[in-house]
């Protein structure tokens, strides 16, 4: 019963699949024809149906492009260049996008020690300091019994450097797994959505305006109210804006 269940299923997906394809072709086509506003509709309609891939995103985002729709343009080519993020035409893409926004907020560069420690972080991703560190501590077993069944003086001397580098290796790579794992948790994108929004200095519509974001703007979220959130700005400032007026990059 279950082997049936099973196969009914992967052929319902496989259906869904086709069927979303198909409309992929057609809203490709809607887009040569210059039917952008179709061939959105088409797109979001493989979106609904709860599949995600660059290419959709991509696509989405040089339709909205087109219409100069410019919070969703920026929306889809964030999306895209999360699913692949060594993509440079998203990336081109992305900054003639990005020019149309008003806001002009300048970013404040990490300096010093800070900024050593967070470009060595995000050299790789989690999982891949978590295999450098395994790879790390079996290196420094191997070396580490080489050295304890070795007679000769060299051989142990080389052993048991080794496996101390190796030792630091894994220990500095379970290090910067962690401090990936915390800086992804901490990013939490989002772009704004509305013409304007009034950026609140408290989670409240009568609290004092600190100053207004327009569409495009791209925006760090730092916490949730109610319907506020707390947001951080590239420049560090900060502020509550509704939540209503933003979409969130990571939500699929």
């Amino acid at each position: 019963m279950r082997t049936i269940i099973g196969l009914l299923i992967c052929c319902v997906s496989l259906l869904g699949f086709a069927q979303n394809d198909q409309v992929f072709e057609q809203a490709n086509g809607l887009y040569n024809e210059g039917k952008y506003a179709e061939a959105i509709d088409k797109y979001e309609s493989i979106l609904e149906s709860d599949m995600h891939s660059s290419e959709l995103y991509f696509n989405l985002a040089n339709a909205n492009y087109k219409l100069n729709n410019i919070a969703p343009s920026i929306y889809y080519y964030e999306k895209a260049l999360q699913l692949n993020p060594n993509d440079t035409e998203i990336e081109n893409n992305l900054v003639f996008a990005q020019n149309m926004t008003i806001d002009a907020i300048d970013k404040v560069p990490k300096v010093g020690f800070a900024r050593i420690i967070n470009n060595v972080v995000k050299t790789f991703k989690k999982d891949t300091w978590a295999k450098i560190a395994i790879g790390g501590v079996i290196l420094f077993v191997l070396l580490f019994l080489m050295y304890h069944f070795s007679y000769a003086t060299s051989k142990k001397r080389i052993a048991f450097v080794t496996s101390v580098l190796s030792l630091l290796i894994a220990c500095f790579s379970v290090a910067m797994a962690f401090q990936k794992e915390h800086l992804d948790k901490k990013d939490n994108p989002a772009i704004v959505f509305v013409q304007e929004s009034r950026v609140k200095s408290e989670a409240n519509k009568t609290s004092e305006e600190i100053f207004r974001l327009h569409e495009g703007t791209k925006i760090q979220v730092l916490e949730t109210y109610d319907d506020w959130k707390k947001i951080q700005l590239p420049d560090n400032s900060t502020g509550w804006i509704a939540s209503k007026d933003i979409k969130l990059l990571r939500d699929f």
